[in-house]
């Protein structure tokens, strides 16, 4: 597609997330596809404390978090009406403006998938990769997306939220919750992604346990029906305002309990694509997944995630509005499937949210 140096994409990576290191292991391969695929890009690294900085060393770096280097210079995003870019703050108090012509958020979890990153960008009136500030909070807290999900009469897996004030009065909680489903029960947090603090329990004792160290991610809790049989995903990708497509259908096999933060980032789970489904059951699944796309007013891209039963009942698990970008992610593998290739599909990426604004 020849070269696109005349583009200058800033990739977000880091963050204040439980997800620090995912996006940095994400980040690598978004920025070293884009400048394989000829674009001008720009490195923002956000510590974990939340300060922004522009990087200017050895991109490696980065996936081994070894990054945040002393001559790295704050950057601020502002809100200009006349200049849309990066504002570079040096030691001595001098400032750069650095013209971006689109953002690439490869951040994951909260401060940063969760809409707050959108709308900054939004305000400051940037083209950003991906789903808008309401798209992205909805499909960040997992209550708010079986609410919107049920009122669509899309099936997901049964479902409650707890909150905070609720453990005041556990017991009860723990009765209610074991008389409304059957063991075993997932505890979430209800905003995190990765996998970060989900517990399988199998008894009141692990409920009450998952629940309370569920809590340490944030106020609000889901627990979930266990649904048996294959978990899958599928991924998607709007092209433009009317076209919107789902890929081939993946599987995740080969990990021990449930598909763990561990399994997902070390290698420990398979991925099978095509997932071993009948082909009636991958077309409901693609079906499925842009009709929750639609629902969720996504935007650019997303993966939807599913659980399949023993008798092809199709259940969504949750919608990822940033989903992985690592080199065993099954988003981009599922594209490479499709007959998309990881730099073609950065280069439809980032021309959709210029096109968007």
């Amino acid at each position: 597609m020849g070269s696109f140096s005349n583009y200058k994409v800033a990739v977000l990576f880091g963050g204040a997330s439980p997800e620090y290191e995912v996006s940095l292991s994400s980040s690598y391969n978004v920025i070293k596809g884009l400048l394989g695929a000829g674009f001008s890009v720009f490195p923002i690294g956000i510590d974990r404390a939340g300060s922004w900085f522009y990087y200017y060393g050895d991109i490696e770096k980065i996936k081994t978090d070894e990054w945040q280097l002393k001559d790295n210079c704050s950057v601020n995003i502002g809100c200009s009406g006349t200049k849309k870019g990066v504002l570079k703050i040096k030691e001595d108090g001098r400032f750069e403006i650095l013209d971006i012509d689109v953002v690439f958020a490869v951040l994951h979890g909260e401060n940063g998938e969760d809409g707050t990153v959108q709308g900054l960008l939004e305000l400051s009136g940037i083209p950003y990769v991906g789903c808008s500030v309401l798209s992205s909070n909805i499909c960040m807290n997992k209550i708010l997306t079986h609410t919107v999900l049920d009122a669509a009469g899309i099936k997901g897996t049964r479902w409650r939220g707890v909150m905070r004030r609720d453990i005041k009065n556990i017991e009860f909680l723990l009765e209610d919750i074991a008389a409304e489903f059957s063991f075993p029960i997932f505890t979430k947090p209800s905003s995190c992604g990765s996998s970060v603090g989900i517990r399988k329990c199998k008894n009141l004792k692990e409920l009450e346990d998952g629940i309370n160290f569920a809590f340490k991610y944030g106020d609000e809790v889901i627990c979930e029906q266990f649904i048996k049989g294959k978990e899958v995903e599928c991924a998607v990708l709007q092209t433009s305002s009317s076209e919107i497509k789902s890929s081939a259908v993946g599987q995740i096999a080969g990990y021990d309990d449930f598909y763990d933060y561990d399994s997902k980032y070390k290698s420990y789970a398979k991925l099978i694509i095509p997932a071993n489904l009948k082909d009636s059951t991958t077309k409901k699944v693609q079906s499925i997944a842009i009709k929750a796309f639609e629902a969720m007013r996504c935007s650019g891209l997303a993966r939807v995630d599913f659980f399949v039963d023993d008798d092809d009942e199709v259940y969504v698990n949750e919608i990822n509005t940033m989903p992985g970008f690592t080199d065993i992610s099954m988003y981009p593998k599922l594209w490479e499937h499709s007959g998309l290739s990881y730099k073609d599909l950065l280069i439809t990426l980032i021309f959709v949210a210029i096109k968007k604004r």
